[in-house]
């Protein structure tokens, strides 16, 4: 028996719109509470062989009453059947409960009722229930019907195989299959299977996630090839989809990860070469193999820079490209830094030979170096290249800094003065680079002192102060002060007439007065209307704060310690690397925060640059000497003061007067890149000598302009056709200039339109190229075309190109082609 009290509500709606209702009740399941029924104004009549009599009540008799007509059993057919024009003009009531439930889901198709059926469970919450109307449309298929009820289930308003799948294979990864089961509780489960397989065209005796999960990327392999056209393209398009939405990536490269150990998917690429993979990213595998190829070609240099470098600018589009950005980046460095050591002769003619030569080409090898072991301590897997690092480090002590040192020291012995014709001394800095701004009293002057920063250091600041939107960066060389440390750098670059040591070295004075720490080198620049500040100090400062300190004052010297002070210290001075590319990203705010305050003329220089290697250094390293005098008064590593200091062969000895020094101490430097034994100090990072490293200074000059000098790369799209014939599309892309510091990289989203109705699959290009090679520069975008193509054939459709719009999630078209879209064929492709 059914109960009446679900059923009154919807006989009450039918008689707001109509006289007469009639009710079929095939299995009497009403027949005994029929007489009970009270419904306003209604007049209840059961049909039992008086269907004329009835008839003619209700047209004659009554022609204005409500009737519900109630009708039990089996129904006459159509020619016996006296009610049929009436129940035709009036429609028939149901009260079988699936029935009711399509009419309370304002669905028009009365036969989803049927497919309901099996479903009551899930209808009996009232939540789910309504949970589902807010989703479905009248006009909604059994299946999409369906589709929505497995969403609300899954806890999502998206129905799509898609969503539905995303959500099952991130819940797979993460070791869970409680809304999986909720499929299997609720009856939903051989639905969502049957179209898997219809849409997607996986196939099993007993279906799961885990097995669908070998079966998709078993197929992704290949790329979804078959031997039967669009066998695999829906699922070729939501794998493109799974793996590149920031909602399911980190859980479908767990699921790879898995994959590829199921499938041994390593031993089947034991073999392959370099470009036989790639173009494939299926499995993280991949990376690790062209990773290792890539570093052995490299050590064995059997590969150039050039393909080397191309070989890591393919790789970036693959998923897996930042999980293993820093060996890429370790690789590439490598390889151009063999390629230098190769190509280069470290033969100098003379003195400022040697200065000019490191400036313009020689840095960029201890660059190089930098960034390879940068980039191999930040990753835990640098074991991969292994044989590039002993490569590497044994090439560049040997062959870089002791072979260059070697060389240089020839001209050091042979100053007379330490002075240059090319290069300015840094003991002139203030006189050069300052005095000339300020002299006039009408402008400003603000210098940046990052002690420790060597030239290549300051040559990859001027490349980041450039890439900021309306700044402009210059770096010069001068000739740093000898011994190349701290407190006679710092002294050097303060306005002064003289330069001397103390009776015991330090500290240093200037004009007769001491210069070190901010207090004494703020009463230094006093006499120029000048204030010094420590980095920090002005990173903590508001702007308005800021910009009220820099009108009170000429001359502005900010003084900031990171590489030095990691360096320093035996403890910390293999973070030096580490400490470089802190103090590179903290210099970039600094001169930001100070362009903010108007600062215009801004200068970046330091006090004395580095020697650095990763290795412990080998006996031969040290000298075996020890210096002598009758005082010695500092001995350093790398430089050593003191009255009647002995000759030695292993040290070059000046007189104060040589280096334009005041005092009666004199220096001695241990010659080439040697250092002196210590004990409780660090013997990686050095500082104090002469070594080319050590004595080149930067001076970055950094200059704010008015208008906006940044851009992104310009793109154009070059069809080859104008027609689509099957399901795929490629679209020639051509890169139109090469990027630098003010040509940045671009990031489009390719994809096909009808109208506005996306048909394919989007994937994301970046153009970075910097080759001036035009050939470098073409990339393909390949289109696949989707289910919702179908519906658009022999019509015209449009390519396009778009761009994130800044700060948002929007995209907005950069460029557009018209294709006519003709295939033979149509899909079937989802709920």
């Amino acid at each position: 028996m059914s109960s009446l009290t679900s059923v009154l509500p919807y006989l009450e709606e039918q008689f707001t719109s109509q006289r007469l209702v009639f009710w079929h009740d095939p299995e009497s399941d009403y027949l005994e509470d029929i007489d009970s029924i009270e419904l306003p104004d209604v007049t209840v009549l059961v049909v039992a062989t008086n269907e004329f009599g009835l008839k003619y009540r209700i047209l004659q008799e009554e022609p204005h009453t409500k009737f519900l007509i109630y009708r039990n059993g089996t129904i006459p057919a159509e020619i016996d059947n006296w009610f049929l024009d009436l129940e035709l003009a009036y429609g028939v009531f149901s009260a079988d409960r699936t029935a009711l439930l399509c009419r309370d889901l304002e669905l028009a198709d009365e036969n989803i009722a049927m497919v309901l059926e099996p479903y009551q469970k899930f209808f009996r919450s009232g939540k789910r229930t309504q949970a589902l109307k807010a989703l479905l449309k009248p006009d909604d298929s059994a299946d999409t019907v369906q589709a929505k009820m497995c969403a609300v289930l899954l806890g999502q308003t998206e129905h799509s195989l898609l969503e539905l799948m995303r959500t099952l294979l991130s819940e797979n990864a993460h070791g869970d299959d409680s809304k999986y089961q909720l499929l299997r509780e609720y009856g939903l489960l051989d639905f969502h299977w049957r179209g898997v397989k219809r849409i997607y065209g996986y196939t099993a005796a007993a279906p799961s996630i885990d097995d669908f999960v070998l079966w998709m990327f078993r197929h992704a392999i290949d790329d979804f090839n078959s031997n039967q056209p669009n066998e695999f393209r829906r699922i070729q398009l939501d794998f493109e989809n799974l793996r590149n939405d920031r909602r399911s990536m980190a859980a479908l490269k767990t699921l790879a990860r898995r994959a590829a150990r199921d499938l041994d998917y390593a031993n089947t690429i034991q073999d392959s070469s370099i470009p036989s993979l790639i173009s494939k990213d299926v499995f993280e595998e991949t990376e690790r193999k062209i990773i290792s190829a890539l570093a052995k070609q490299v050590s064995d240099r059997t590969i150039s820079a050039r393909e080397v470098s191309e070989t890591i600018r393919r790789r970036q589009s693959s998923i897996w490209a930042d999980d293993y950005r820093d060996l890429y980046t370790a690789i590439g460095a490598a390889s151009e830094l063999l390629s230098h050591l190769a190509s280069d002769s470290f033969e100098i003619p003379s003195f400022d030979d040697g200065l000019q030569k490191y400036q313009r080409e020689w840095f960029r090898i201890d660059q190089l170096y930098r960034h390879f072991q940068a980039a191999l301590r930040t990753d835990e897997r640098s074991g991969a290249v292994d044989m590039l690092r002993s490569e590497i480090e044994a090439r560049y002590v040997n062959k870089y800094l002791f072979e260059l040192g070697t060389q240089w020291q020839h001209h050091v012995d042979a100053a007379k003065t330490w002075q240059s014709h090319t290069l300015p001394l840094q003991s002139a800095f203030y006189h050069d680079w300052v005095e000339p701004i300020i002299g006039k009293g009408t402008k400003k002057a603000v210098v940046i002192v990052s002690d420790a920063m060597r030239y290549e250091v300051a040559d990859e600041l001027g490349t980041r102060i450039r890439q900021e939107d309306r700044f402009d960066a210059t770096v010069d060389a001068i000739l740093g002060v000898l011994p190349s440390y701290t407190q006679l750098g710092m002294a050097a670059l303060l306005p002064h007439r003289t330069l001397a040591f103390s009776e015991d070295g330090d500290p240093v004075l200037v004009d007769g007065e001491r210069s070190d720490g901010t207090a004494n080198r703020n009463k230094i620049l006093e006499t120029v209307d000048g204030y010094a500040i420590q980095a920090e100090d002005i990173l903590a400062m508001n702007n308005k704060d800021l910009k009220r300190l820099y009108t009170e004052h000429h001359v502005f010297y900010v003084f900031h310690n990171g590489i030095d002070a990691a360096g320093d210290k035996a403890s910390t001075e293999r973070s030096v690397f580490e400490a470089a590319k802190t103090a590179i990203d903290t210099l970039v705010k600094l001169v930001k925060k100070l362009a903010s305050a108007n600062a215009t003329n801004i200068f970046v220089t330091t006090d004395h640059g580095f020697l650095y290697q990763e290795s412990p250094l080998a006996d031969a390293g040290y000298l075996s000497t020890k210096p002598s005098g009758d005082n010695c008064v500092v001995i350093n590593r790398r430089y050593v003061l003191g009255r009647g200091l002995k000759e030695d062969p292993a040290f070059a000895l000046f007189e104060p007067q040589q280096l334009g020094l005041g005092g009666d101490l004199q220096v001695q430097i241990p010659k080439s890149i040697h250092r002196l034994r210590l004990k409780g100090s660090g013997s990686r990072y050095v500082h104090g000598g002469a070594a080319l490293q050590e004595v080149v200074i930067p001076v970055v000059a950094v200059n704010k302009k008015r208008k906006s000098d940044v851009r992104e790369v310009n793109v154009e799209v070059l069809p080859e056709t104008d027609k689509i014939t099957t399901g795929q599309l490629v679209v020639k892309l051509y890169q139109s200039e090469p990027v630098n510091e003010k040509v940045q990289p671009r990031t489009l989203r390719a994809g096909l339109y009808a109208g506005e109705t996306l048909i394919s699959n989007q994937p994301e290009l970046t153009f970075d190229q910097a080759s001036d090679d035009v050939r470098d520069r073409y990339q393909n975008a390949k289109i696949l075309l989707g289910k919702e193509a179908d519906a658009f054939n022999n019509h015209q459709v449009e390519f396009r190109l778009e761009e994130r719009i800044p700060n948002t999630t929007n995209w907005r078209v950069y460029q557009r082609a018209s294709y006519m879209l003709r295939r033979s064929f149509t899909t079937d492709f989802d709920f």
